[in-house]
């Protein structure tokens, strides 16, 4: 019998294909990564929001070029290329932006600093690996466990976010902002479809966050069709099954703030 399996995408769709497009020529600052990656459009939207001039070079993940190699060894993206030298890792990559020109994404006082790198820490550390959890689970019962692990650690972080937003430190984007945007996207386009995933309450803290980061102009740049990211996390969700167990478990008792 011959596979369904959907082949993945090497090109970008939407409104980030046409910002990569904008972005082929060569340049100093070249920018490997992926369509359908999230630690890439971290980024990707943190160079947008600076309006810095940089190359965006699309990379096969079975067919990656020896420049991606030279600068990160696995062949892993993102990865940045500023003249003779290269780095990689999404965080340090923002950081290494920050030290750069353009508009700043952390904050000028040194304690507004530390707590942005300490929400993107926790980021890291407790929402992203339980995105993923909640994603390849198979089981509906693992799914909703999962699932209710991952909503109170974005309830930390909106309790911790500036009152009236609409971002985290208040009415700008922010090194946090970016650092979360990519996944609270997949939420709705990923999430959703494949596991059941609520969209937020209207009126909630959390809501205006979202409603923030979606009508954002550097986010939008960056962000391809929902078919795409459909289409590319279909083989690590496996199955889409038809329950609300999951919107269950994330509505129940108090929802996000």
């Amino acid at each position: 019998m011959a596979s369904t399996q959907k082949s993945y995408h090497t090109k970008a769709t939407g409104a980030a294909l046409a910002t990569a497009e904008k972005h082929a020529a060569s340049n100093s600052l070249t920018l490997y990564g992926s369509c359908f990656c999230p630690f890439v459009q971290r980024v990707w939207i943190a160079l947008e929001a600076k309006d810095m001039e940089y190359q965006y070079v699309e990379v096969d993940p079975y067919k990656k070029p020896e420049s991606l190699l030279a600068v990160n060894p696995r062949g892993l993206v993102p990865a940045l290329r500023h003249g003779d030298w290269g780095c990689y890792e999404s965080t340090v990559l923002m950081e290494y932006l920050e030290d750069l020109n353009g508009m700043r994404l952390l904050p000028k006082h040194p304690r507004g600093r530390a707590t942005s790198r300490l929400w993107a820490d926790h980021i890291n550390r407790h929402i992203v690996p339980q995105f993923y959890r909640v994603l390849q689970a198979q089981e509906t019962d693992k799914q909703a466990e999962h699932a209710v692990e991952l909503k109170t650690q974005i309830e930390k972080l909106v309790d911790a976010a500036d009152a009236n937003g609409p971002f985290f430190m208040g009415a700008d984007l922010g090194f946090v902002d970016v650092q979360i945007a990519p996944w609270i996207l997949r939420l709705r386009r990923v999430l959703g479809p494949y596991r059941g995933w609520p969209d937020p309450e209207p009126g909630t803290r959390w809501a205006k966050w979202v409603d923030a980061l979606e009508g954002n102009e550097h986010v939008k740049a960056t962000t391809s069709t929902d078919e795409l990211y459909l289409d590319s996390y279909e083989r690590y969700a496996e199955n889409r099954p038809n329950t609300s167990q999951v919107a269950n478990a994330v509505n129940s008792g108090r929802g996000l703030p």
